[in-house]
């Protein structure tokens, strides 16, 4: 049997360097996900640079050159816009599943698929709502599937690259007035997002584990 592990990274560095130690583990890149939104807000360049910004998904080229050096999953990243969440730099089984979707929206009339991918992989929907909210805020979100023999040691992982769960961050953005994901809010330009991270950097405002 297998299950699903996800957490959210307020720095993409440390996502990108949570997915190396994944697969140095030898859980295949087939089985880990990257979504990521912006990550030039955290010293990389404008991932998005040349992508339609239209409010319609887009695939872009390659990202993984952009990124220095990338092997395995971060080879494959691609480049994504999708309405509420902005520019997305992302890889694995969620890109596939939002590519798709996008895919055959009209318009761009593209509505919770984040939260639908991540509710078919055995998330609650509140947890699913949490991570898409993050994403929407800078965030980035690292999902593996792994056998239930391996989980202990790839939570461990997560832990030490500085992830947070769905139910610490919720609970934060619950004190704020929060209630859900809402794919028709606005996205969160970079500035917004760098404040966003900043307001987490310090960890004294929520248990990052819960």
């Amino acid at each position: 049997m297998s299950h699903t592990i996800t957490r959210l990274f307020d720095r993409y560095s440390d996502a990108e360097a949570a997915v190396r130690e994944i697969e140095s583990l030898g859980i295949s890149h087939d089985d880990v996900s990257i979504v990521g939104n912006r990550p030039d807000g955290d010293g990389h360049r404008d991932h998005a640079e040349g992508v339609n910004h239209a409010g319609d998904v887009s695939r872009g080229v390659s990202a993984g050159a952009l990124i220095g050096g990338a092997g395995g999953l971060l080879a494959g990243l691609g480049l994504l816009v999708i309405p509420g969440l902005g520019p997305l730099v992302a890889a694995g089984w969620l890109a596939t599943t939002l590519a798709g979707a996008g895919a055959g929206a009209a318009g761009g009339a593209l509505t919770g698929s984040i939260v639908g991918a991540l509710t078919s992989a055995g998330h609650s929907e509140e947890d699913a709502h949490v991570y898409a909210e993050g994403v929407r805020r800078g965030g980035t979100l690292v999902s593996a599937r792994v056998p239930d023999d391996r989980v202990n040691e790839v939570e461990a992982v997560l832990d030490r690259n500085n992830s947070v769960t769905a139910a610490a961050r919720g609970a934060s953005y619950r004190e704020s007035g929060w209630a859900g994901f809402d794919p028709k809010a606005p996205a969160y330009d970079a500035d917004e997002m760098e404040v966003e991270r900043a307001r987490y950097a310090s960890g004294t405002r929520e248990s990052r584990i819960l």
